[in-house]
């Protein structure tokens, strides 16, 4: 897991995000990036994968419309996905595998969620209001 957690950390260098935290004995990441609109991503890596999620925000209401409102949302993002955790928290949460993963993949997951956040940002305030 070394070995990934190297080249993760990397990559992230290269693209130049901040890690502001990071534990190589648990494979944890915390980085932003604020020009990407990226503040405390956790990206965790295991011996098969790299798990990115991204807090947004607290659904205040959990309705029907809002959603349906995030999962017509989920349609319109190239990687990753929109989904709920057990304290209704709105995430941002990609899996990679890591064991072919390039540089150009992660950029790629990155990026979905900063060009959400720019698309949508006014529609992922509304929901959380």
């Amino acid at each position: 897991m070394e070995n990934n957690f190297s080249k993760v950390k990397q990559y992230l260098l290269d693209l130049e995000y901040s890690i502001v935290k990071e534990n190589p004995d648990q494979g944890i990441f915390i980085i932003e990036k604020e020009d990407a609109l990226i503040k405390n991503m956790i990206i965790a890596i295991d011996e098969d994968t790299v798990i990115i999620e991204q807090p947004l925000f607290k659904l205040k209401s959990v309705s029907v419309d809002a959603l349906k409102t995030l999962l017509r949302k989920n349609r319109d993002l190239i990687c990753g996905a929109l989904a709920l955790d057990e304290q209704d928290t709105v995430i941002y949460r990609d899996t990679l595998q890591v064991e072919n993963l390039d540089l150009n993949e992660l950029e790629a997951s990155l990026n979905s969620l900063s060009l959400l956040l720019t698309e949508s940002g006014d529609m992922l305030l509304n929901l959380a209001k």
